[in-house]
């Protein structure tokens, strides 16, 4: 692969319908590219995650994808709330997501922290009242 290869998606706030499409596509994208596997997966996990979270949390946003010939790049960038402490949010089963998300089945507090776990690098940028921009990477 000499050229990378650039994807862009909008995440729609609170469109519990289309969540997940990005990281869908995503993958799809990957596996024809011939991605091992391993990375593939990696890559729909952490995005899949970060998309949903876009949905609940951030107002929607945009996530663009670079592909390159070593390794996968995500970046989500919203412009919600941002996270007021980064730290606590990174614990399992942390959430501020209100009751009428958990009962929909999301909203476990399993998001942030599964990115780090599925990425190979995680990188949290976040400003209170103007937004958050996560990147991560999987190496390939």
């Amino acid at each position: 692969m000499d050229d990378k290869i650039i994807l862009r998606y909008n995440v729609s706030p609170n469109d519990f319908t289309r969540a997940g499409e990005a990281s869908s596509d995503v993958k799809s994208k990957l596996k024809k590219m011939g991605i091992p596997p391993e990375a593939v997966r990696k890559v729909a996990i952490a995005m899949y995650e970060g998309e949903i979270n876009m949905v609940i949390h951030a107002n929607g946003g945009i996530i663009t994808v670079e592909i390159s010939e070593n390794c996968i790049t995500m970046v989500l960038a919203d412009n919600g709330p941002g996270i007021a402490d980064i730290d606590r949010a990174m614990q399992e089963g942390w959430s501020t997501a209100p009751d009428n998300i958990r009962s929909l089945g999301f909203g476990a507090g399993m998001g942030l922290p599964n990115m780090k776990k599925y990425s190979d690098h995680m990188d949290i940028q976040t400003v209170i009242g103007k937004g958050t921009t996560v990147t991560m990477k999987v190496n390939i």
